[in-house]
């Protein structure tokens, strides 16, 4: 008999907690209407072109782009001749041509070459 009570009991409030649950379901708030976002625009320091120097011209070239493309070109470079380190994937291994362009060090972080490619544009 104490099994029929203990499960009544549960029963109980089981059935005194489900209602109350869905009342705060209910409360909605209204959707508000969304906002269209203007086009992002880049900002005109980046897309200034800027002409790279003798050694960096080696790696992308003489005319002078923007400091985007510049890492971006560089990036097909280091790829292209697979310069990336195979253990430690944020260093980038310098040939003859890209140790010009950083200093003369023979193997560089990834987040420190834009500080070595920026000494190559003007």
């Amino acid at each position: 008999m104490a099994t029929k009570k203990k499960a009544a009991k549960k029963a109980a409030k089981k059935a005194a907690k489900k209602p109350a649950a869905k009342k705060a379901a209910k409360k909605k708030a209204p959707k508000k209407a969304a906002k269209k976002k203007s086009a992002r625009k880049p900002s005109a320091a980046f897309m200034r072109a800027l002409t790279p120097s003798a050694a960096l011209a080696e790696v992308v070239g003489s005319k002078p782009i923007p400091r985007t493309e510049v890492v971006k070109k560089m990036w097909v470079y280091i790829k292209a001749n697979k310069l990336q380190d195979k253990t430690n994937r944020r260093m980038i291994n310098a040939d003859a041509k890209l140790k010009t362009v950083f200093s003369g060090k023979g193997q560089v972080s990834m987040f420190d070459m834009a500080k070595h490619i920026s000494k190559h544009l003007k």
